[in-house]
C-alpha cells in the first residue's frame, strides 16, 4: 500500500513564497511515484492540505489529520518549510510528540543551525574558523564606534535567526550603521555583526544518502552584487557554478571540514554550508538545515551534478525519515 506523505510549505517567516516555491517542486516530483502525495501549507493564518484544484481542506492539529471523502493519516512529513516552524525546530516537536516521523535533522540540530550566533559559537572550539564579530541583543545600548573597531569597515550585519538573506546588510559607511541594525532587528531580536572576507564563496551541499554521507560537488557563488543577497540567490542576479573553480587540494579541504561540521552537529538529511575562502583558509558562514529545493535552488544543482535525480533525493530523504 502507498505512504501517504504530507509535503509542508509555506512556514511563518519572510520565506514562505520561497517555500513553497520547494514544496511544489518536490510535490511535481513524487505524485507520480510510489507514495500518495499531499501539498500541505503551513501558514500563521492556516494549516491546510491544498489539492490540485486548488481547494483547502483544514488540518486537525490535534491529530495532523484531514477529512476529503474519509480521514486521511500521514505515514512520513516532508519539510520544505525554510524559517519558522520547519528550520527552528517546532515542527520537529510537534511531529515527535505526534509520533509522525519528519525528513531532514532533528529538533536540537535545527534549534541549533537555525541560530548563527549559537551554531558559530558551538563550532569554533572543533576548529571552525568564522569571521571576526560582535554581537547585539535587542534593547541593549548599542555602540558603533567600539563594534565598527573590532570588525572593521565593511562589515555585514546580521539577524541571527533568518535566511534567504532577510535581514542581512553589509555597511561600508559606520554612517549606514545603525540602520542596518534596525532593518536586521526586524527579522529577529539578536544580530551579528561580522567582519567582511574578500575572497570566494563556496556553496556545499551534503546529505545523508543510502545510508551513507554523501558531500556534493563545491558550488562557487559569483555575483556583482554587494553580496550573495536575495536578487543574486532567486532572480538570476549572480553565477552558480558547479564544480567551483578551485583547486584540487581546496576542494578536498573544504569537503572535509564541511562533512567534519555536519558529522559535529549530528546533522541527518539534507544540508549546505556555506564558506569564504580568503587567502587559503577557509571561513564558515552559515549552516542550513532546509536548503531551497525550487529550480533555482543550489543543492538540487549540486546532487544533479553528483548523478542523483530529484526523484531518487527526496525518495531517499523519506525513507530514511521513515526507516
Amino acid at each position: 500500500m502507498k505512504k501517504n506523505i504530507a509535503i509542508l510549505m509555506g512556514g511563518y517567516s519572510n520565506e514562505y513564497k520561497i517555500s513553497l516555491k520547494s514544496g511544489k517542486v518536490v510535490f511535481e516530483t513524487l505524485k507520480n511515484s510510489n507514495y500518495n502525495c499531499f501539498q500541505i501549507h503551513v501558514l500563521k493564518d492556516k494549516w491546510v492540505y491544498v489539492n490540485e484544484s486548488k481547494k483547502e481542506f483544514k488540518i486537525d492539529k490535534n491529530s495532523f489529520t484531514i477529512i476529503e471523502k474519509s480521514e486521511i493519516k500521514f505515514d512520513c512529513a516532508f519539510n520544505a518549510i525554510h524559517g519558522s516552524p520547519g528550520e527552528d525546530g517546532l515542527l520537529h516537536e510537534y511531529f515527535s510528540k505526534l509520533n509522525i516521523p519528519m525528513s531532514g535533522c532533528s529538533e536540537f540540530q535545527a534549534r541549533l543551525t537555525f541560530d548563527k550566533i549559537k551554531c558559530l559559537e558551538y563550532l569554533k572550539p572543533h576548529g571552525i574558523k568564522c569571521a571576526k564579530s560582535s554581537i547585539i541583543s535587542k534593547g541593549e545600548k548599542i555602540d558603533s564606534n567600539s563594534i565598527i573597531k573590532n570588525v572593521g569597515l565593511p562589515c555585514f550585519v546580521k539577524a541571527s535567526k533568518s535566511g534567504s538573506s532577510y535581514g542581512i546588510t553589509k555597511v561600508s559607511k559606520i554612517e549606514d550603521f545603525d540602520k542596518a541594525v534596525t532593518i536586521a532587528f526586524n527579522e529577529d531580536n539578536q544580530v551579528i555583526v561580522e567582519s567582511f572576507l574578500d575572497g570566494i564563496e563556496v556553496s556545499v551541499g551534503i546529505i545523508s544518502y543510502n545510508n551513507d554521507i554523501l558531500v556534493l560537488p563545491i558550488t562557487e557563488i559569483v555575483t556583482d552584487n554587494e553580496f550573495f543577497d536575495y536578487n543574486a540567490k532567486y532572480k538570476g542576479e549572480a553565477d552558480e557554478i558547479t564544480p567551483a573553480r578551485i583547486s584540487n587540494q581546496m576542494t578536498l579541504r573544504i569537503k572535509s571540514i564541511a562533512k567534519k561540521i555536519y558529522e559535529i552537529l549530528d546533522m541527518k538529511g539534507f544540508s549546505r554550508s556555506e564558506f569564504i575562502i580568503q587567502n587559503d583558509e577557509i571561513f564558515l558562514l552559515e549552516v542550513n538545515s532546509v536548503p531551497g529545493l525550487t529550480n533555482e535552488s543550489i543543492l538540487p544543482k549540486q546532487a544533479n551534478a553528483a548523478g542523483i535525480e530529484l526523484k531518487d533525493l527526496f525518495s531517499n530523504a523519506i525513507n530514511e525519515a521513515i526507516n
